[in-house]
């Protein structure tokens, strides 16, 4: 095992860490831990990224079912677009990408570059809503309001977002629970998680038949992120994951950036 591994790895266990600790947002991390750490190719990498964050946000929604927190009617409203439009994505629209995208100039826009600097761009928003860090107003009424065509509307969008880059979109789930399904935060952020397994579990399935997959890797990977998890829920008994959510917020902005600019100069 060489040194890139070995950090590919830790990468991993800083993944979980992270989920512990803020209760999302880690998995952000996972592709350029793939990509530039273990040099998995971009496609496989968001493919295995979506195994990594299905099976890590699983996990949290057990935890948060069994604590009562889970609204299932919301979650299967908002669910549905968005894994038909994360396995629609995977399975053919990633597919049909052309290997070479444009040119500018002298340089060539191949599909992996492509596919990298959409994921800094995500990752770019994703940041500034960690930052910004706003509290949502309570809602006091616990009956759910369904925006039907709002809801259907975003789970497609967040689906073919989470098709393409591999992440699960929890900063655009969330507003969009309590916003267009008058979900409390706490509801909002637990039910979240589950439909985050939901599309992104089921988006993968659409790459296994696209796919060489390697699965004794994967499996590592994905262990190692879990194990991480573990001790970042215990970590978060001694520092406030809220104080580190902003923290963290900077780091992904200055990956974003990173990523364009390596993208860009390669």
């Amino acid at each position: 095992m060489d040194l890139n591994q070995i950090f590919g790895y830790i990468g991993a266990l800083i993944i979980g860490i992270v989920l512990g600790l803020i209760g999302g947002g880690g998995s952000i991390l996972t592709v350029p831990i793939l990509v530039y750490l273990l040099f998995v190719n971009p496609v496989t990498a968001t493919a295995y990224s979506l195994f990594v964050v299905g099976v890590s946000s699983l996990v949290g929604a057990i935890r948060n079912i069994q604590k009562g927190l889970v609204d299932f009617r919301t979650a299967i409203v908002f669910a549905i677009p968005a894994f038909i439009a994360v396995y629609t994505t995977r399975k053919y629209l990633v597919p049909a990408i052309p290997e070479e995208l444009f040119r500018v100039g002298d340089f060539l826009v191949t599909k992996n570059i492509g596919i990298m600097i959409f994921f800094a761009i995500v990752m770019l928003v994703a940041s500034v809503s960690m930052i910004k860090n706003k509290k949502a107003k309570a809602v006091s009424d616990s009956v759910v309001v369904f925006n039907y065509p709002l809801i259907v509307t975003e789970g497609i969008i967040v689906g073919v977002i989470t098709g393409i880059v591999g992440a699960g979109g929890g900063f655009l789930i969330i507003p969009a629970l309590v916003l267009l399904a008058k979900l409390p935060m706490k509801k909002a952020v637990a039910t979240s998680l589950l439909i985050i397994a939901i599309k992104s579990l089921i988006g993968f399935i659409g790459d296994v038949e696209n796919l060489d997959i390697d699965w004794t890797f994967l499996l590592t990977f994905t262990s190692i992120s879990v194990i991480g998890i573990f001790l970042g829920i215990y970590l978060s008994n001694f520092i406030e994951g809220k104080k580190l959510k902003k923290g963290f917020g900077w780091f992904v902005l200055i990956m974003g950036i990173y990523i364009i600019y390596k993208e860009l100069t390669m």
